[in-house]
């Protein structure tokens, strides 16, 4: 019952990303893709001068589990410090999403993260 909630959630977010665009006044930016299935996600973001994300959004497309992780990462990033964000791993972003993620699918739900950290760390506009 509780995987079918969280399915809905994914779903949800597939549906009506949040936080789905692109900041002009960004000061990191960084665009991932998974080649081994196509999905793509470009990450802007704003970070203040002590350091907090005050902004975030997102472009792409692919699966509905690498689009809804990047949905429900913005949400969740968005008030952190660039230090919170970089200590994030992967087994906070599948608590995150909530479903058991197998296989191919790693790297599907993964892609949000690891573009998020890449533009935190090397990204800066």
């Amino acid at each position: 019952m509780e995987d079918e909630l969280y399915r809905e959630i994914i779903l949800d977010h597939y549906k009506n990303p949040r936080n789905a665009g692109r900041l002009k006044d960004a000061t990191h930016a960084h665009r991932e893709l998974n080649p081994s299935c196509g999905d793509a996600i470009d990450m802007t973001l704003k970070v203040d001068e002590s350091g907090c994300i005050t902004d975030v959004k997102f472009e792409g497309h692919g699966c509905a589990i690498s689009q809804a992780a990047a949905s429900i990462l913005t949400d969740t990033v968005k008030g952190k410090t660039v230090e919170e964000v970089l200590k994030m791993d992967q087994a906070e972003m599948f608590r995150l999403l909530g479903v058991p993620v197998h296989g191919s699918r790693l790297k599907c739900a993964l892609l949000a993260l690891k573009t998020t950290h890449q533009a935190l760390t090397g990204g800066k506009k």
